[in-house]
């Protein structure tokens, strides 16, 4: 059995019998507290001449309790806090919420972020009194599974339950849900003090601390840190041997270079907070089971860092649509190895509509995703769309337009401004019928200075002609080769 009590801020208190909440009359549950420790015994005195926050927990077997005292490290609840604030704005956000409202309602709810972390100690406390911290992807789950049922229960006013708590939301508010916003920027005031602790000296070692002096020996300089803390202010409260040291290390092992893990680190500094054992190592495992090439890890986390960071569930999402499409598992491997971020683009909003899109134009989804799952990252309005409309527009039918992303995947990736149109130009001065592009739409492929203008000068010059694919697919050698055969044969003839 686990009994939990606290202790509130500004408070200097003798416990006696610490499972009796009766005894504690300045304990009330909605103050500002700072640090949990973590009991299990029938009875216990402790003098606490500072501000602290104290989580009871009385675990008996029969009738005997043993006693355990935990005190988390006051850099770990700072961390723990910071998650919380990145969990609520990333939620928030999912609601329709701005960035600048979400971040402005995030300055306005510490004593809502207090009761997070409360209901994380509650739900994890067994995990505490062990001594485990939590993972990244533990807080998240824990937090986002409980601010959804908060939602179920008040809807739009829930922006006011985080800004007012602890007082009940004021159910008139729901016309209005999300504050207009201000011209003004708002200043995240929990990124300033991440940032400053990149300069702070540790009172213990006497030096910088020590995960920023570690980051500076990988050959990481101080504003590449304060990067990193300005998007992901938890990251400077992780501690060094528990969560960074241990996923650099694996990283190297894995054949990561060292000044590759840097870029990690600065595209996502998350990594650091997921466990290796328990999250890490498992992901990897299961992507290998889809035929995911583990020799190819090193290369497969730089292109994409983000990769291990997502839920299972999220991953299986991703997973159970490109089964839909009718790729088997060893091309799904192919797929993710090379192209890892498709993992990220959402099923219902980038996957789903685009296959429905592209299989309007005739072309088989399952194989042009395998070819260039790039394709499915794209905005439909913004960028797919447009693309076919320049075709439409010179001529060619829907169906050829099918055939010509059917042979080149690739196609629908291009600017069109800087690419289709520019090379398009060219084309029309190039004695060949429109009808060649759709044989070879690889033309859009290759560049204009570089390769398309004088190889086809060269072809001018010789007087011959070649296909549109000889001109450009062919090597070096093997188009000079071909030219001088049909130059030869043109002066026999």
């Amino acid at each position: 059995m686990f009994v939990v009590g606290f202790i509130c801020s500004n408070t200097s208190q003798t416990l006696s019998n610490p499972t009796k909440m009766k005894t504690f009359p300045s304990i009330q549950p909605h103050h500002n507290f700072h640090f949990p420790i973590f009991f299990s015994s029938t009875s216990i005195r402790a003098q606490f001449p500072f501000s602290a926050r104290v989580i009871f927990c009385q675990a008996k077997s029969g009738t005997n309790g043993s006693l355990t005292v935990k005190l988390l490290p006051p850099t770990l609840l700072a961390a723990e806090k910071e998650e919380a604030k990145a969990v609520l704005t990333l939620f928030l956000k999912k609601q329709g919420m701005s960035n600048a409202n979400a971040a402005r309602t995030i300055n306005k709810s510490d004593p809502f972020i207090d009761h997070l972390l409360s209901k994380l100690h509650l739900k994890h406390k067994t995990w505490y009194l062990s001594g485990r911290e939590l993972t990244t992807l533990e807080i998240r789950d824990a937090l986002i599974s409980y601010l959804e049922s908060l939602f179920e229960e008040h809807g739009k006013i829930l922006v006011d339950v985080v800004e007012n708590y602890p007082n009940p939301p004021v159910k008139d508010k729901s016309a209005v849900p999300i504050p207009p916003p201000k011209p003004s920027p708002v200043v995240d005031s929990k990124k300033p003090k991440a940032v400053s602790r990149v300069s702070e000296i540790d009172p213990v070692a006497g030096n910088l601390r020590p995960h920023i002096v570690y980051l500076m020996e990988l050959g990481m300089d101080i504003e590449q840190i304060r990067t990193i803390l300005r998007r992901f202010p938890a990251f400077a409260y992780y501690s060094l041997e528990g969560k960074i040291k241990p996923v650099v290390e694996f990283f190297l092992e894995l054949g990561v270079p060292k000044e590759k893990i840097l870029i990690i680190l600065i595209k996502r500094p998350q990594l650091c907070g997921i466990s290796l054992s328990e999250n890490l190592k498992p992901t990897m495992k299961f992507f290998e089971s889809l035929g995911v090439d583990k020799k190819q890890w090193a290369k497969v986390i730089y292109r994409f860092p983000a990769l291990l960071t997502y839920s299972k569930q999220k991953i299986n999402e991703s997973v159970d649509f490109l089964h839909e499409l009718g790729l088997s598992e060893e091309s799904i491997g192919k797929i993710i190895t090379r192209c890892p971020n498709i993992v990220s683009y959402s099923v219902e909003d980038n996957l789903r509509p685009t296959a429905t899109y592209f299989r309007s134009l005739g072309v088989d989804v399952g194989i042009l995703l395998f070819k260039c799952p790039q394709n499915f990252g794209l905005s439909i309005e913004a960028n797919i769309k447009p693309v076919t409309e320049f075709f439409l527009e010179r001529g060619y039918t829907l169906e050829e337009i099918g055939m010509m992303i059917s042979r080149y995947g690739a196609l629908y990736t291009f600017s069109l401004t800087e690419n289709l149109m520019p090379k398009w130009d060219f084309f029309m001065t190039m004695d060949y019928p429109n009808s060649e592009l759709i044989k070879f739409p690889q033309f859009f492929g290759y560049s204009l200075e570089q390769r398309i203008k004088p190889r086809y000068a060269r072809v001018k010059s010789s007087g011959v002609r070649l296909l549109l694919n000889q001109v450009l697919s062919l090597s070096s050698s093997n188009f000079e080769e071909v030219l001088k055969k049909k130059m030869k044969k043109l002066q026999v003839g």
